[in-house]
C-alpha cells in the first residue's frame, strides 16, 4: 500500500482573467499556479499571440533545464524544438524535455493561445526579467 506524504498544498481554483499578467509587446502570458501555491511543483501559465508575432517578438531559442507541456487552445502555433518546426492545431499537445531548445511563434492571422506547464516550478521567477528583455527590444541573446 503507498502511504501519502503530507503536504502544505492547497486546491487552487483560478477564474478567467485571475493570476499574474505579464505583458511582452505582442505577446502576454498569466501565471495562475506557482511557487508557494504548488511548492514548487510546477508552474502552469497561458500565453497568448497577437496575430503575426514571430521574431523578434517572440522567444529567441532558448532551453531550461525544466520540462514543458504546451497544450494549444486557441489559433495555430508554430514550434520550434531542436531545429525542426512544427505547426500545432489546438488540441495539440507539445512535450519539451528540460534543455531541449526551442521557442514559438504566431505566423497566423489570428490570435493564438496555448497553456504551459513547468516541472519542477520555478520558472516563474525569471518572468520580470523576461518582461525587461521585451521591454529593451529583445535583442540581447
Amino acid at each position: 500500500m503507498k502511504t501519502s506524504k503530507k503536504t502544505t498544498v492547497k486546491p487552487l481554483v483560478v477564474s478567467p482573467g485571475e493570476g499574474r499578467h505579464y505583458s511582452m509587446g505582442r505577446m502576454s502570458a498569466f501565471f495562475v499556479a506557482d511557487g508557494d501555491e504548488t511548492d514548487l511543483r510546477m508552474s502552469v501559465s497561458e500565453w497568448w499571440l497577437e496575430p503575426n508575432t514571430v521574431s523578434p517578438d517572440t522567444p529567441h531559442p532558448h532551453s531550461h533545464s525544466e520540462d514543458h507541456v504546451f497544450y494549444v487552445i486557441e489559433g495555430e502555433l508554430s514550434v520550434l524544438l531542436n531545429a525542426e518546426w512544427y505547426t500545432a492545431q489546438p488540441r495539440t499537445y507539445i512535450y519539451v524535455p528540460g534543455g531541449t531548445e526551442h521557442t514559438f511563434e504566431n505566423r497566423a492571422s489570428s490570435r493564438a493561445g496555448f497553456i504551459s506547464i513547468n516541472s519542477p516550478g520555478g520558472f516563474e521567477s525569471d518572468m520580470p526579467a523576461i518582461v525587461d528583455w521585451f521591454k529593451q527590444g529583445a535583442t540581447a541573446s
